[in-house]
Order: structure tokens, then C-alpha cells, then sequence
């Protein structure tokens, strides 16, 4: 069979999506172009899905392809092992956490089956608490996804690779939405007529979290073993550790690599030194049609540097008027240092005349006690805020008094927070009403 271009391989995969589409199954294309699709490597698919990424197909789209390539290199992705990870490395800690959910996803499936064939109502009651218990472990996934959209796509994105982040968390989302929906359906008391419904929801949990288990070892890991330094895989533990994790690391992972984010790689083209690790397929694709890096500069000549990102005294100031509170901050001498101007509201009355004024002073005399004894209980540290609520004319107003420290814990400031909440206390249910869940 003569060799096919990645040209012809993107084309082929447009015409399985429109196959699909017209409601052919999985089994019919794999008979129809086994033996075209054997010539398509599983390290080139995330770089078609990329290029059809480029060329407009929706991520929803590409999603129907995930089962069909999965399926078809199955077997031939089960012998790829990752070797040589330390332990507590974040690859470490990802693969004991898809062990973790491999296995509730099987007890799952187990349980679902039983549910399925029991004919005791004591052996339903007994075999749904147990689902209901499975299903309140697994909710925990979010940390596991998390810390991949998180911590490793930013990685792949800067390098250029776009689309295997963007088609991974579709489908890890549709895990968590899946596994939302069968914890609502568990919620109350249910008879064993809608065991059905039950079942079907658990087994599609099941077999979602086992391919995107699947994935990950098979595709997602390997390629970020071959591509990231260990100052990145440093960065990306600082962003684990922050998120949390399923299962905690079996030791502490050092290195004396410093940390390295994905805006401060300045040169992010695969190398030939990671070229030459990569599976020869993907050198192919990577070497004739390449990965176009993110060159994006982040800091700016006039920007800050605030620990959590970088802007310019134009975005503070426009940022801060941006937001619907009104905020007053006082030194810890408790002189005024500075309030915001909101454009949603304007609540108390606040004047350029205010700075420098002590903070105790720009409230009415009948209040100055109050102030001056919530400051001083903020600074002993005997809590972290004061939360007070006040009317003004019609309006319901939330007023927070916080104490600001620094990193090392000493206090710096307080911060006064306005906020008009009079809807969300007059109008809850049409609060409620508006709720979505994201």
C-alpha cells in the first residue's frame, strides 16, 4: 500500500466525521477503513485533530472521533509504559490517581451490573447505597482534570499544541457532567423500576473515566514526558500542590530546578533533542507539517509585576473601577491610602479630600468607636473580617472590614468593602432562577 500524506489522513478523518454524522457506527468504519487507518499512527491523531482545529471543526465535533481512534489502537497503545518516573514526580502522582479512578470506575460498572440482575429489594437498597458512596468518591475527578487543564495543557498550548487540550477537556467534561447527573439521579429514594436509568447512567461513567484513563497513560503522558524540562515539571508540582490531589504523593519529589511557567518559555519549537525521543511518527508529522508556538510576551515594559500575573498602573486603576464594590484601603498607621471609583454603584459618598485622613475619621462621629475597636481586633488577629449590614435609602448594603497581611503575615492594612446586594435579599427566587451550573 503506498504511503499516505497527513494531508490525505486529515481528509480521510473529515469523511469518518461525516460518516458518523450520518449515524454510522464505530464497528462499520472500522471494517470500511481498517486498512487505511492502520497506516495513521495514535501519535498522529492529536495532530489531526489539531489541524482540523485549524480548519473550523468544532471540538463537539472531534469529541465523536475520541471512541473510534481510541478503539482502533487499543491494543496497539496498551504496551506503552511510561519508565524512569521518580516518585512523587506530578506524572507520578497522575498515574496513581488514574489507578485510583480505574478501579471505583470498575467497582462501578460491577455494581451496575448487579443492580441490574437483582430481584431483592434488600439487595437494591443495599447494592444503591453502595453506588451512592462510589459515585460521592468519584466526584473528587474535578482535582484529578484540574491539575491537567491546569498544569500540563498550558504547556502543550505554548508549544503550539492546541487541539489535544481543547478535545481532552471536552470529554473530561462530559465525565464530570455525566458523573453530576448520576449523583442527582441518586439524590432521593428511588424504586426499582428506574434501575434502568440508573444503570445506564453508571455504566456511561464508568467506561468514560477508563478511557480518559486510557488516553492519558497511553497518549497524553508519554508526550509530555518527551517534552517538558524539569523546571517546567517544577512549575507544574507548585500548581498541584495547590489544587490538592485524589491520592497524596508516595514522597516528596525534589529537584534544584527552578521553576519555569509556560508565558516565561521563550523559545517553545520542539527541539531536536526532543525530537529525537519522540516516536518516529510524530518526528515525521512535527518535522513536515510542524507546531506553530505561542510567542506571545506577557510582561510589558509598563506592567507591575503582582506575583500572580503582570498590568500596568492603567489596567490597576481601570480594573479596580471596574468592579461592582467600593473599596477604601487604609494603611496599618490607619491613614487612608486609596478608594476606587465603581462605575455599577455609588454608595457612601467618597472624596479625594479622604487620603491621608485617619480611617476613623471619614465615618460619623457615632461610629468611630465601632471602627476603631473592629481595626484594632483585626490587627490582634482575633478574626480575619467584620461583616456588617446597613441600609442606605432603599438600598441593602453589605459592608466587610478586612484585615490585609503580607506574605509573612503581618499586618498591613484594611481594606472596607461596599457591596449593594439589595436584589440578591429582595428578589432570591428570581436569584435562584437565574442560577446555572457550570
Amino acid at each position: 500500500m503506498r504511503r499516505i500524506s497527513i494531508d490525505e489522513k486529515i481528509e480521510l478523518v473529515k469523511n469518518m466525521l461525516k460518516e458518523l454524522h450520518r449515524g454510522a457506527s464505530v464497528e462499520e468504519l472500522k471494517e470500511k477503513y481498517r486498512e487505511v487507518l492502520s497506516t495513521i499512527s495514535p501519535i498522529e491523531i492529536p495532530i489531526i485533530e489539531q489541524e482540523l482545529v485549524r480548519e473550523g471543526v468544532s471540538v463537539r465535533e472531534i469529541l465523536h472521533l475520541c471512541d473510534l481512534h481510541v478503539e482502533l489502537f487499543r491494543e496497539q497503545l496498551a504496551s506503552r509504559q511510561l519508565t524512569g518516573i521518580p516518585a512523587g514526580h506530578p506524572l507520578d502522582v497522575l498515574l496513581q490517581e488514574n489507578e485510583w479512578l480505574n478501579r471505583r470506575a470498575e467497582i462501578l460498572k460491577l455494581y451496575a451490573t448487579n443492580l441490574k440482575t437483582t430481584s431483592s429489594r434488600d439487595d437494591f437498597t443495599r447494592i444503591l447505597a453502595s453506588i451512592r458512596e462510589l459515585v460521592t468518591e468519584l466526584r473528587k475527578i474535578r482535582l484529578h482534570y484540574r491539575k491537567i487543564q491546569m498544569g500540563i495543557f498550558p504547556y502543550l498550548e505554548r508549544r503550539g499544541i492546541v487541539a489535544v487540550p481543547r478535545v481532552m477537556w471536552g470529554r473530561e467534561d462530559q465525565t464530570v457532567v455525566a458523573i453530576r447527573s448520576l449523583s442527582e439521579l441518586l439524590a432521593s429514594d428511588r424504586d426499582v423500576e428506574e434501575v434502568d436509568e440508573i444503570v445506564g447512567k453508571a455504566l456511561e461513567v464508568s467506561q468514560s473515566i477508563n478511557d480518559l484513563v486510557f488516553r492519558e497513560n497511553k497518549i497524553l503522558y508519554p508526550t509530555t514526558w518527551a517534552l517538558f524540562s524539569e523546571g517546567e515539571w517544577v512549575a507544574i508540582k507548585e500548581v498541584f500542590d495547590d489544587i490538592g490531589y485524589i491520592v497524596e504523593p508516595r514522597e516528596e519529589w525534589r529537584t534544584e530546578a527552578k521553576p519555569i511557567l509556560p508565558y516565561e518559555l521563550e523559545s517553545t519549537p520542539i527541539t531536536p533533542d526532543q525530537l529525537e525521543k519522540l516516536p518516529m511518527e510524530m518526528r515525521g508529522v512535527i518535522l513536515s507539517r510542524g507546531a506553530e508556538p505561542d510567542k506571545y510576551r506577557v510582561v510589558r515594559d509598563s506592567d507591575i509585576d503582582l506575583g500572580t500575573g503582570f498590568l500596568s498602573i492603567e489596567d490597576i486603576e481601570n480594573m479596580l473601577n471596574s468592579l461592582p464594590l467600593e473599596i477604601t484601603y487604609a494603611s496599618a498607621d490607619d491613614r487612608v491610602r486609596y478608594f476606587n471609583k465603581s462605575f455599577f454603584s455609588r454608595g457612601f459618598l467618597r472624596t479625594k479630600t479622604i487620603i491621608g485622613r485617619r480611617l476613623e475619621y471619614c465615618h460619623p462621629p457615632r461610629l468611630e468607636k465601632l471602627v476603631t475597636s473592629v481595626v484594632e481586633e483585626l490587627k490582634r488577629g482575633e478574626r480575619r473580617y467584620a461583616e456588617y449590614w446597613t441600609k442606605l435609602g432603599d438600598r441593602i448594603i453589605r459592608v466587610l472590614v478586612v484585615a490585609v497581611r503580607n506574605s509573612s503575615g503581618e499586618y498591613i492594612g484594611t481594606l472596607e468593602i461596599v457591596e449593594d446586594l439589595t436584589e440578591v435579599v429582595k428578589n432570591p427566587e428570581k436569584i435562584l432562577n437565574r442560577i446555572v451550573v457550570l
